[in-house]
């Protein structure tokens, strides 16, 4: 089912599709694979080591290799700024999908 910019979705099932049509480039999917493993290494250096100040990188981290991903080699506006939540979770489907060979790494 094709969604234009200004519709809603009922459900993250619904969106997932569209959230990989946003994704089509290997280049823009791969910067976000990146971006979710520093967060993910972020978070466990953090924890381990008590320094919670470093957590305010695991953001600059996911979005920032995820929106380079976007504006550099998708030619498209992130689905964060209208889907955030949708999105975020997208991230993590899209990453577990890519390690267990459903989607295209």
């Amino acid at each position: 089912m094709a969604h234009d910019s200004s519709e809603r979705f009922s459900s993250f099932a619904e969106f997932y599709p569209y959230y990989l049509q946003e994704h089509s480039n290997d280049i823009c999917r791969r910067l976000h694979y990146v971006g979710s493993l520093l967060v993910l290494s972020i978070l466990g250096y953090a924890v381990s080591q008590q320094q919670w100040a470093l957590l305010w990188l695991m953001p600059v981290a996911g979005y920032g290799f995820a929106w380079v991903g976007h504006f550099v080699f998708e030619k498209n506006k992130p689905a964060t700024f209208k889907y955030p939540l949708y999105s975020l979770l997208g991230d993590w489907v899209m990453l577990k999908d890519a390690l267990t060979g459903r989607i295209r790494f």
